[in-house]
């Protein structure tokens, strides 16, 4: 019977145990959105996971919507990935970067003036963005006609070449949580006729397009899903028939992994999206969000899922799978510092010691 130490292979991976590290936006790039030593530091302290999945990372310039997050579209980050890259394998560990367009969530303050884009003009309502400027609402986003939507693909694949030029062992394409591909996937942001929307098959065609793109150019590509996810002020009609759907045809596409977030982060919709992607989905299938290790022992134990990603628990505790395999206390995460520069609660939490 599995459990989170049981090793699992992915791909052409072997990863030593099941504890994954789930992305983790920190805001901690340096300038022109460059990765630097700092990053490496963090990224390499938390080796141990089964897998680490580096934070959202900009695939294209000019779509900003965190300030000072990564991107992977030029030399200079290329470069600055691969001290992160370095760091994780020195120590043992396997990495993944995750590609992403932030869409309707970009700002203008942020991009140089730019108006963000979306598949409809409809802006996230409910948040706020930071900007240099302190907090702003979002804005309209201008809806990206479809033959700019090539474009876009291409840059998928241009990052996930990058990826691999940077050391990283595959990519985790971004396909959640209200940004392009998201918000492309779900029809409370997706109003558009044509190719690109209406059906569920109109609407998941360009994920299938980039997806399609992306596994031509890394030896290891995943998904991430958010279904229910209220965040970025995202719904669906059919968010169960949605993830059924795709599921189904994601078998088509060179896709070793599918990561879930199983839940709505605002608590309002409810629903079960494991047991359908469990059912239809052949690869590897992890999910997130609020799991302790008990529970998700229990779930891989039952062959509901094959790992389990854990978030701000991870970002806490560098050492998260020998604390889970000791039963020791966690430490607890400093949201205050989620967001903020500089090493404080970023590199400076502490490990355990030796086993007595």
């Amino acid at each position: 019977m599995a459990d989170l130490f049981t090793p699992l292979r992915l791909g052409s991976l072997e990863l030593p145990n099941r504890i994954w590290m789930a992305p983790l936006t920190r805001c901690r790039a340096e300038e022109g959105h460059r990765p630097g030593p700092l990053m490496a530091e963090y990224y390499g302290q938390r080796a141990s996971a089964g897998l680490i999945v580096a934070e959202a990372t900009m695939v294209m310039e000019g779509n900003s919507a965190f300030w000072h997050e990564p991107g992977v579209y030029s030399q200079a980050q290329i470069e600055g990935w691969r001290l992160t890259t370095e760091a994780v394998h020195r120590a043992g560990g396997r990495i993944v970067l995750q590609l992403w367009h932030g869409g309707r969530a970009c700002h203008p303050l942020l991009n140089g003036g730019a108006q963000p884009v979306g598949p409809s003009p409809i802006a996230i309502t409910g948040a706020e963005v930071h900007t240099p400027e302190g907090k702003k609402p979002y804005v309209v986003p201008r809806e990206l006609r479809d033959d700019e939507l090539p474009a876009i693909v291409e840059g998928f694949r241009q990052a996930a070449r990058a990826a691999t030029a940077a050391g990283f062992d595959g990519v985790e394409v971004h396909g959640a949580n209200g940004y392009l591909l998201d918000s492309f996937l779900r029809n409370g942001s997706n109003k558009r006729s044509g190719p690109y929307g209406g059906s569920i098959a109109n609407r998941a065609r360009l994920l299938l397009e980039v997806l399609q793109v992306v596994g031509q150019e890394t030896p290891l590509m995943g998904l991430r899903l958010s279904p229910l996810n209220g965040f970025n002020a995202m719904a669906d009609s059919d968010p169960i028939g949605l993830l059924t759907w795709l599921a189904q045809r994601l078998n088509d596409r060179p896709l070793a992994y599918l990561h879930l977030i199983r839940g709505d982060l605002l608590g309002q919709q409810q629903g079960d999206v494991l047991t359908p992607a469990r059912q239809h989905f052949r690869g590897v299938l992890v999910a997130n969000m609020g799991y302790t290790a008990a529970e998700a022992n229990a779930a891989i134990a039952a062959g509901a899922l094959d790992a389990v990603a854990f978030g701000t628990s991870f970002l806490a505790n560098p050492d998260l799978p020998e604390r889970f395999r000791r039963g020791a206390p966690l430490n607890a995460p400093d949201p205050a510092s989620f967001y903020s520069p500089g090493p404080t609660g970023y590199t400076d939490y502490p490990t355990l010691g030796p086993q007595p």
